[in-house]
């Protein structure tokens, strides 16, 4: 739904998105698994979508499990953490114009959903 959502606020992208899935999917008349492939803008509309748009914006809780220092603060052994996902997507620190839709911006980078570095982690990152 988010996705269809900034697409529709955000015509150039959808015509972009909509170019490139003709383009990969001429006369094929459906999308199919293996075309997704070739769909990179796709891809990048997919990111920026998890990125301002997290299925969950508060990650499920976490235990700390050895005492740590984040930022300045004391994290004792036992917390309960919770990750604001929503926020760090949102972040201005880590995002040029934070709150704007722009699929480009992970062109040439290489966040992953895996919250490597956690600048995405719509999904949380870690052991389940």
């Amino acid at each position: 739904e988010w996705a269809m959502a900034e697409l529709v606020k955000n015509p150039r992208v959808l015509e972009k998105a909509q170019a490139e899935v003709r383009r990969v999917c001429q006369d094929k008349g459906n999308v199919n698994e293996e075309d997704l492939q070739e769909l990179d803008y796709l891809k990048l509309v997919i990111k920026e979508t998890l990125r301002l748009h997290p299925p969950l914006a508060m990650l499920f809780p976490r235990e700390c499990r050895q005492a740590c220092q984040i930022l300045g603060y004391d994290i004792p052994e036992g917390s309960r953490v919770i990750v604001n996902a929503w926020a760090i997507g949102r972040d201005p620190e880590y995002w040029s114009e934070a709150e704007r839709f722009f699929p480009e911006r992970f062109i040439d980078r290489s966040i992953d959903y895996k919250g490597t570095n956690f600048e995405l982690i719509p999904f949380g990152a870690g052991r389940r």
